[in-house]
This record gives C-alpha cells, sequence and structure tokens, in this order.
C-alpha cells in the first residue's frame, strides 16, 4: 500500500519536472487543478524545458525519452493510436528514441546462465559486446555450439529487474489516471485508465520474449516457401521468458541505399518484394510484422529481406482480410459504389447510412488522389483518409487496421528510398487479384462447403448436450442468476475495482493522520 502511494508520488514528481506537463497544455488545456497539483510536485527542481524552436509532439517526445523506459513504451503505444491523441502528435511520437545505456556484460551471461542452465551455457562459445540497446532489451551477439556445430547466433536480453519497475510504474500511472478520472469529469472522454491499462497487458507481452520467439516462429512458417524474404530461425532450447535465441543476421540495413548498390543489389526489385511481401503478409496470411522501419530490415548478399525485432505485430480475421483487400482493389479500379457496398456488406456503417451519400464521400477521397501520378500514391495514406470519412458515417475502425495502415505507410516510405518511381498499385494489384480469386474461385467456394459439411458432422454427437447446455443456461437468464453484460471486460473491471480500493484505503489513512494530529496537538 504504502510503497504504491510512494510510486505515485515519484511519478507525479517526474511528470512535474519534464515538461511534459506544459507539452500537453499546449496540444489540449490541461484543467487548472491538475497543473496547481504538478507545480506542487515540481517544487526544488529545475524544470526541464525543451527547445523552443521544436513543435509540441516533438517537445513530448523529449519529455517521454527523459523520464525513461515506462514512458518510452507509453509514448510507442500512443504513435498508434492517432485516434485518442491525433494524427499530428501520433506522427511526431513516431519518432521517439528508443534507446538507453547497456547494462554489463557479466550481468548478460549470468541472466543467461540463469535461464538456460549451466550446461547449456557451456555450449556458448564467446559471447560479444552488447551490439544494441533499447529500453527493454538489449542485444548481443554470440557463438555457440548445437549438434557438434557452430552457429553465429544472436540473442536478447531483458533488461534485470525490468519486469517490476515497468508494472510497478504503470499501476502508479494507472493510478494517477483514475484519480484524474475521478476528480476531473471531462477527462473520463479521454479514457485514460483504459488506455494505461492496456498498454500494461501489451508491455507485460513484450516483457515475455518467448511471445515475441512465438510470432517470428509464426511469420517464418507462413513465409518459408515465398521468394524475396528470410525470417531468422528460433532456437527454442536457448529462449525463455527473459532471453530470445535466433539466427544472426548478415546483411546491410535498408537504410544503406548506397550500400546495397555497391554491393550490386537490385533495389528495383527489394522495393517491389518489400511491398508485396507485405500485402501477402496481410492479406493472405492475417498476421504482419507490424513495425517494418528501417532499422528493423536487413538485405543480404542475394537481395532477400531480413526483418528481425518481432515484438509489434499485427493480426487481422478472415473479414478484416477480405474488407481491406476488396477495399483497395475497389480503389484501383475506382469504383466507389462497390467499395460503400462492402462497408454494408461487412456491416462496418449502419444499415440505414446513404449508400450513394457514402460512395460520394469515397470519391472525394479517391479523385483527387488519382489526379496525381499514379506512381506517387500512397496505399496507407489512402487507407488513413478513408478511416477518416467512414468515422463521419459512424464506422468505427478497428485497432488492427489503424495498426496496419501506419505500417504500410512505413513500408512504402521505405520502397520509395529504395525506389523513387516505385509505383504502389501495380506492385500491390497482383497480390490483391490473386487473393480476391483464391476466396471468390470456385475452388474456394467447394472448400468451404467441405469445411462446413465437416463442423455440422462432427458437432453432430454433441447436439443433445448443447441443447441442455442452452435450455440451462436460457434458464439461468430468465431467473436473473446470469447477467451476461457483466461478463465484458471483466479484466477491466477488476483493475478499476483494486484502484477504487487503493483510493479508498489512502483516504482512510489520511484521515487517521488528521485525527491523529488534532487529537496530539
Amino acid at each position: 500500500m504504502f510503497k504504491k502511494i510512494y510510486n505515485l508520488f515519484k511519478i507525479l514528481r517526474k511528470l512535474s519536472i519534464s515538461g511534459a506537463i506544459e507539452t500537453l497544455d499546449q496540444l489540449r488545456p490541461v484543467p487548472f487543478g491538475l497543473k496547481i497539483l504538478f507545480n506542487i510536485f515540481s517544487l526544488g527542481s529545475n524544470k526541464n524545458e525543451k527547445s523552443l524552436d521544436k513543435s509540441p509532439g516533438e517537445k513530448l517526445c523529449g519529455s517521454l525519452e527523459d523520464m525513461g523506459t515506462t514512458f518510452i513504451k507509453l509514448g510507442q503505444f500512443l504513435a498508434t493510436r492517432p485516434d485518442i491523441i491525433g494524427d499530428k502528435i501520433a506522427r511526431d511520437l513516431e519518432k521517439l528514441q528508443d534507446k538507453l545505456p547497456a547494462f554489463d556484460t557479466e550481468k548478460a551471461k549470468n541472466i543467461i546462465e540463469k535461464e538456460i542452465g549451466s550446461k547449456s551455457f557451456k555450449n556458448i562459445l564467446s559471447l560479444s559486446k552488447p551490439i544494441a540497446a533499447a529500453s527493454i532489451a538489449q542485444v548481443h551477439f554470440a557463438k555457440i555450439r548445437i549438434d557438434d556445430q557452430e552457429k553465429d547466433l544472436a540473442i536478447k536480453i531483458l533488461r534485470p529487474n525490468i519486469h517490476s519497475l515497468v508494472n510497478e510504474e504503470l499501476d502508479a500511472l494507472m493510478f494517477l489516471a483514475f484519480l484524474i478520472e475521478s476528480i476531473f469529469k471531462k477527462t473520463k472522454r479521454l479514457k485514460l485508465v483504459e488506455v494505461i491499462s492496456l498498454l500494461k497487458e501489451i508491455t507485460n507481452v513484450e516483457m515475455d520474449l518467448r511471445f515475441e520467439a512465438a510470432a517470428a516462429g509464426e511469420l517464418r512458417d507462413n513465409t518459408i516457401n515465398d521468394e524475396g524474404i528470410i525470417v531468422p530461425k528460433i532456437y527454442w532450447n536457448y529462449t525463455s521468458k527473459r532471453i530470445l535465441t535466433l539466427d544472426r543476421i548478415d546483411g546491410v540495413s535498408i537504410r544503406e541505399v548506397e550500400q546495397l548498390k555497391a554491393l550490386g543489389i537490385d533495389r528495383k526489385k527489394v522495393s517491389r518484394n518489400l511491398i508485396q511481401l507485405f500485402l501477402k503478409q496481410a492479406v493472405r496470411d492475417g498476421f504482419f510484422h507490424a513495425d517494418m522501419h528501417q532499422g528493423n530490415l536487413f538485405v543480404d548478399k542475394n537481395g532477400n529481406i531480413m526483418p528481425v525485432d518481432f515484438g509489434i505485430m499485427g493480426r487481422l480475421d478472415k473479414n478484416n482480410k477480405k474488407y481491406l483487400a476488396e477495399i483497395l482493389f475497389g480503389f484501383i479500379e475506382r469504383d466507389y459504389v462497390k467499395v460503400a457496398e462492402i462497408h454494408f456488406l461487412a456491416g462496418l456503417v449502419p444499415p440505414n447510412t446513404s449508400k450513394d451519400d457514402l460512395a460520394q464521400a469515397l470519391r472525394s477521397i479517391g479523385e483527387p488522389i488519382f489526379g496525381q501520378s499514379i506512381k506517387d500514391i500512397s496505399g496507407g495514406n489512402l487507407l488513413g483518409q478513408l478511416f477518416e470519412i467512414t468515422e463521419k458515417f459512424n464506422m468505427h475502425t478497428q485497432t488492427q487496421l489503424l495498426l496496419l495502415q501506419k505500417t504500410m505507410v512505413v513500408v512504402e516510405g521505405v520502397a520509395r528510398k529504395l525506389d523513387p518511381d516505385t509505383n504502389i498499385w501495380e506492385v500491390s494489384r497482383p497480390v490483391l487479384e490473386n487473393w480476391i480469386k483464391s476466396v471468390k474461385g470456385p475452388e474456394s467456394t467447394i472448400k468451404k462447403t467441405l469445411e462446413i459439411s465437416k463442423d455440422i458432422l462432427d458437432r453432430i454427437p454433441d447436439l443433445p448436450k448443447v441443447m441442455d447446455n442452452a435450455n440451462t443456461t436460457l434458464q439461468m437468464i430468465a431467473e436473473g442468476k446470469l447477467n451476461l453484460s457483466a461478463l465484458n471486460g471483466r479484466n477491466f473491471e477488476l483493475e478499476e475495482l483494486k484502484l477504487k480500493n487503493l483510493r479508498n484505503n489512502m483516504v482512510i489513512i489520511f484521515l487517521s493522520i488528521v485525527i491523529i494530529v488534532y487529537i496530539v496537538f
């Protein structure tokens, strides 16, 4: 209890002296009472004033970097949520630098030995100094004997005590958000507690490197037969919650355009492959690398793209994959009525919406774009404008689609740096056409029919039990013993109950102190 209050005060102090509150006030007015609170907590310190020639978003980046790991993660998360903070701030937060000083190599060795055991640790013949260090983990190169062969691998290692540090700060941030929402009712629309709660879930997944290893393994399996991409192999015997071991990348960073040119690598081909491989991940597999900036992409001597860092991945369900492919293809064909119809068929807009009005709004996006040279059109920017327009028709865009749109913008940017004349639409067309054909063709229809038939046959023996369970459930609902709405968001409600309990305990402690002081003095 007292540790939580202490952590809350630490967070308040960090925020107060960082300059973040002043920057936020420039972006959106901070309640006057809240500014007073932060001014009190900044007493006796020199506030970290950011350069005056920077935009508010850039100042916020600097403040978040200064406050350390938890706030860097908060900034990275908000950069993927323009629906919460707006496009301008989200774009500025993409520039956030996730770099911290490395921890000692001897500590790294101790962590590895503890995680994999002394017997396996003896197979590590050498471990380099850190070659990269971020807020959550750092990376070393290693030579490891596996099956009587020496392999050059890379080992990612979580920072010592990072799990407790981040969770303590996030709990304190969540409690602060809860107090702000309780006192300043207008801030409820920002969903501060919900944002921090979601960030906590995401960060805890990121701090378990087995999840990243599983993501890399799934991406490798999905792309193993694709030309132009090599996803590093995971070595599970040397992977745990705190360490991740995978193939060492032997290639040139995709940002080193001149070096790629000197090696005789066909940059036009790499550019084309990058776009097509990303679209295959999205519309074919429904599982895509969602952090494909230049620092996470390498190219080998044969022109193969080699991605790294699988901490942020996106996943699309069947409906979203179909929606995405048909929307993009509809825009390529400039068939705005069809694009509008897809929105209705997918249930993405209310049924009482005017189809003609929606088609007209879609045309307002498409025609100005197609007035440009077609090679200059960005699919990512097109999706961004689409989500902006459809929001006015009460379409609630899913987070995964927003993540895909942002990643598409990044991928297109990287592709155009390799080849400024890349025609995004010509490159995308065959992937989208093939996918739609596979979904709508006769083979797909037969496959779906067989799947449905098999599913029905498999379920026939369970039908009496299912009917009994349904009758029991309906009876419980009728008697008021089962509240379905109470089952939704249980994790979030549990967090809210904990926060309310902490607030009540603080009030009791405060009143007790006041009473004791009154009696004594």
